[in-house]
């Protein structure tokens, strides 16, 4: 579970972070009780026993991490929220520089003020957030065999093409980068 967070971290920053948000699920249904994460959770991944003590490990520090972030209940890690939000801000730069961007945010506008005025108070601080948990919420419905209304199936389309772009220029700007130094 450490390998594969790690290649999504190098590969993909949007589902880096949608996997993440699993993992600190998972810890919660276990209530960080790290001797059953290691019996119901690692002890059948299908690793070696290094690997296996590993992930252990992670999963540990993980735990670690949320009761200092006291995310124990809800909420998300401050380092994974911290990609959230440079994803943001990479958002905020495109919609007012390349227009591929612009048009997509055209199709998921619609469904992000709408997402938005639902949540009235308890709305996210920001679009990529509301991207975010809506495409999460329809991962836990799925998991639970839950439908998936068609509006929201619709909206996360559209959060996905989103994401997508927005991780096509982060990486691209870093590549651009260590090719400058």
């Amino acid at each position: 579970m450490k390998a594969v967070a790690e290649k999504k971290k190098a590969q993909n920053i949007p589902e880096y972070i949608i996997y993440m948000y699993q993992m600190e699920d998972l810890l919660r249904a276990y209530q960080f009780n790290m001797d059953d994460v290691r019996q119901y959770v690692v002890s059948h991944y299908p690793v070696s026993e290094t690997e296996k003590t590993e992930t252990a490990i992670w999963f540990s520090d993980l735990a670690s991490d949320m009761k200092k972030a006291k995310v124990e209940e809800k909420g998300h890690l401050p380092q994974t929220q911290e990609f959230v939000d440079h994803l943001a801000s990479i958002h905020w730069r495109l919609l007012k520089t390349d227009k591929d961007y612009f048009d997509l945010y055209q199709n998921a506008k619609p469904h992000l003020i709408h997402l938005l005025l639902e949540a009235g108070e308890n709305a996210p601080k920001h679009e990529i957030q509301v991207a975010f948990n809506a495409i999460y919420g329809q991962l836990l419905a799925r998991l639970r065999s839950r439908e998936v209304p068609a509006a929201i199936l619709e909206a996360t389309d559209t959060f996905g093409d989103l994401l997508s772009y927005l991780n096509w220029v982060l990486f691209n700007q870093e590549e651009a980068k260590a090719n400058q130094n």
